[in-house]
């Protein structure tokens, strides 16, 4: 880190071991990333209403190179374990963030299109046809956000194949965008 790590505590006080185990875990995450400029680390117990026990919350800030990256868990019991959930968050937004920087990140595939070829609107279901020719089954719970009763012969259509017990069928249909 190019700077220091700082470390704020609000409405409690805060253990010398728990204080070693931030700067601990805050050091492994510069194994993770070599290129973290800061890292701030606030502990809190907020108000708590008498029914409640006490709950710890932690948030890590880090600062890198053109983004900051901020981490806030759920409050936890333990403060030990609310600071190891924070900072095993943190690592894994740092791993994001690196598979980014790095454009190793997966671009989904688009589904593949299709036309409707037969409607059947008072059964409910349809066939499509893709460009290999191949005949699909679609029912119209398959068609997402009630659209069944807006498709037309023709129509293109993004289309999830799966294998039905008859032959293939279209678990999610969906009309295609207009170019």
């Amino acid at each position: 880190m190019k700077l220091p790590l700082q470390i704020t505590v609000r409405n409690m006080s805060l253990s010398d071991a728990a204080r070693a185990l931030i700067q601990e875990k805050a050091a492994k995450l510069d194994t993770v990333n070599d290129g973290i400029i800061g890292c701030r680390v606030v502990v809190e117990v907020p108000h708590r209403h008498q029914h409640q026990g006490i709950s710890y919350n932690v948030r890590i800030d880090l600062t890198v190179p053109g983004s900051e990256v901020v981490i806030k868990r759920e409050p936890h019991e333990d403060l030990y374990v609310a600071i190891r959930d924070a900072f095993d968050a943190a690592r894994r937004r740092l791993q994001d963030y690196q598979h980014r920087q790095r454009g190793e990140v997966k671009a989904h595939e688009e589904s593949p299109l299709a036309r409707v070829t037969k409607l059947f609107q008072a059964d409910g279901y349809g066939f499509l046809e893709t460009p290999d020719g191949r005949e699909i089954y679609f029912h119209n719970h398959s068609v997402l956000n009630g659209g069944f009763d807006h498709l037309d012969i023709g129509m293109e259509v993004r289309f999830v194949e799966e294998e039905g017990e008859q032959g293939p069928q279209a678990s999610t249909v969906i009309p295609a965008k207009k170019s």
